[in-house]
């Protein structure tokens, strides 16, 4: 049974406003970041997810731009982090202050970085542990806590952190419960010739593109609400279960650790909001299929052998999905499924 009864009530309008909306955004990005449409369009669904995103690339690929230009197209408050091995828990939640007010002294708490919509964590993995640490509480509680004290975010509250993969000198490599927390990895790829050719032309070193606004908060909150009322089939929740329980002690995969019950509400969230993305009313099977790979790969570890072979785990979640059918054969099937599939 859903736990989401109101699915059904998503409309045609509906479906269509969130569609020009959401195509510009898609036009604003792609015109400010070029050749990184997939990349753009998986950042589009963590954001309707209201998932925190992870980034792994080289240097100079855009990372950061993406991010710059998503907050200048959302309207939204955003703050950037220098994550370096120095950096403590207090400089990014926010600290108590010595204040004197009417004639009494009293510590006033100073919101840090923490506080916007929209965080970029840049190089995450150069932070301590403490520091990385102090995350995981704003990740998934979109609240701090500082001196006892609980501090609400903002809404909506996204975190799209970025780590450089090659850079290990100095690097504290993040530990599996604050990975957990990321609803995407999502390895971005180096430019082609002629997109690099179109930067050369098109760009200027130290300048900026121009990323006119496109939506306001209160559109965004819209749209993030939308995704929430995607109808989810009963088939595509028992396909995410399979997939996500597949990852645990399966023969020949070379899987340590399994995923989470969180990759499977990730799955389901992510599966939604691409639905929404295409201006359909039901998510599918192939919704999972396009996200499996940025859901799962940072949520499944290797066995040693596994890895001293060259095994990734994307490629072990590729072969999860050729490997476990869409439909499950002892499940009875209805019109519906055969639909949704």
């Amino acid at each position: 049974m859903s736990s989401f009864p109101d699915t059904l009530s998503l409309n045609e309008a509906e479906l269509a406003a969130s569609a020009l909306s959401l195509g510009r955004v898609r036009n604003s990005l792609n015109n400010a970041l070029f050749g990184q449409e997939a990349l753009i369009e998986m950042v589009l669904i963590g954001l309707l997810s209201r998932g925190h995103i992870l980034l792994e690339g080289l240097p100079g690929l855009g990372k950061t731009e993406l991010v710059k230009s998503l907050a200048k197209a959302l309207q939204l408050d955003s703050k950037r982090v220098q994550f370096t091995p120095d950096l403590l828990p207090g400089d990014i939640t926010g600290n108590p202050v010595l204040q004197e007010v009417g004639g009494q002294r009293s510590f006033v708490f100073q919101p840090g970085p923490l506080f916007a919509n929209l965080v970029l964590a840049d190089e995450i993995n150069r932070a301590s542990p403490k520091t990385q640490s102090a995350l995981l509480e704003a990740m998934q509680e979109r609240q701090v806590t500082v001196m006892g004290t609980a501090h609400a975010l903002p809404d909506p509250f996204f975190v799209l952190a970025t780590q450089n993969p090659i850079e290990l000198k100095g690097t504290y490599p993040l530990p599996e419960a604050q990975l957990d927390r990321f609803l995407f990895k999502i390895e971005v790829k180096r430019n082609s010739v002629e997109t690099l050719e179109k930067i050369v032309l098109n760009r200027k070193i130290g300048v900026e593109p121009v990323v006119p606004p496109v939506l306001d908060r209160k559109e965004l909150i819209q749209l993030l609400d939308l995704a929430q009322r995607i109808y989810l089939p009963p088939v595509v929740a028992n396909y995410i279960a399979r997939l996500v329980d597949a990852t645990h002690g399966r023969e020949g995969l070379g899987i340590k650790y399994g995923a989470s019950p969180r990759a499977a509400l990730a799955l389901a969230a992510a599966a939604r909001a691409c639905a929404l993305l295409q201006s359909r009313p039901n998510a599918s099977t192939e919704d999972v299929r396009l996200v499996a790979v940025p859901v799962l790969q940072h949520r499944i570890i290797l066995d040693y052998n596994s890895r001293l072979d060259g095994a990734s785990t994307p490629g072990v979640v590729s072969k999860l999905l050729a490997e476990i059918p869409v439909h499950d054969m002892e499940r009875p099937k209805t019109l519906l499924d055969a639909k949704l599939h």
